[in-house]
């Protein structure tokens, strides 16, 4: 969604996280083939010249306050706009007729991106596996200037690891930096990337 409305005072959220999640339904049957056919002769540009450009990045969470303890409050995200929207119009969008979303856009430090949090509430949800390797699941990934400080600050803070260590990469673009795993609270796995120093 987004339509926005600004958010009043800075909201600072601290508490810690509870835990459910939200539902998600695989596509099956001729759809699935469908995909499968168009996938092994890529469309290219099919849609390219209506896209002017990025709008955020959604993230459906089970609990907004909780979520907004760890993305505002722990890694320091700017809130632009928290709402409900519980219109008819909202619950044709998303699929789900009859729901209320609670939801925030929140932007990172130094970023144009914006991340979209969303809670569905009056639905039935579902936790789903949020490990890497399951189709469906997606990471953030963000820049920090010191992995080791802000690793070892969230884990302070209680903050589920998904790497056992903070890993130097010897290939590849991030060659010679830093990088780590850790998850929201409702197991979305985050990247914090230190890139290597520049010459």
């Amino acid at each position: 969604m987004s339509t926005e409305q600004p958010v009043s005072g800075n909201g600072r959220h601290s508490d810690h996280y509870r835990s459910r999640g939200p539902i998600a339904e695989p596509m099956r049957g001729a759809a699935a083939e469908s995909m499968r056919g168009a996938a092994a002769e890529p469309m290219r540009g099919a849609a390219a010249d209506g896209i002017a450009r990025m709008h955020h990045v959604g993230i459906q969470v089970s609990d907004l306050d909780r979520s907004l303890a760890f993305y505002e409050g722990l890694l320091g995200f700017e809130v632009i706009t928290r709402q409900v929207r519980g219109e008819a119009y909202a619950g044709e969008v998303v699929g789900y007729p009859g729901v209320e979303l609670h939801l925030a856009h929140l932007r990172p430090p130094n970023s144009s991106v914006v991340i979209e949090l969303t809670e569905y509430r009056g639905v039935a949800r579902t936790p789903v596996d949020t490990s890497t390797a399951n189709p469906g699941t997606a990471h953030t990934c963000y820049v920090v200037d010191d992995v080791e400080a802000v690793h070892a600050a969230l884990m302070a803070a209680g903050v589920r690891p998904v790497s056992r260590t903070i890993v130097s990469p010897e290939i590849g673009v991030a060659k010679g930096g830093k990088v780590v795993y850790v998850q929201d609270p409702d197991g979305v796995r985050v990247e914090l990337l230190q890139l290597p120093p520049t010459i």
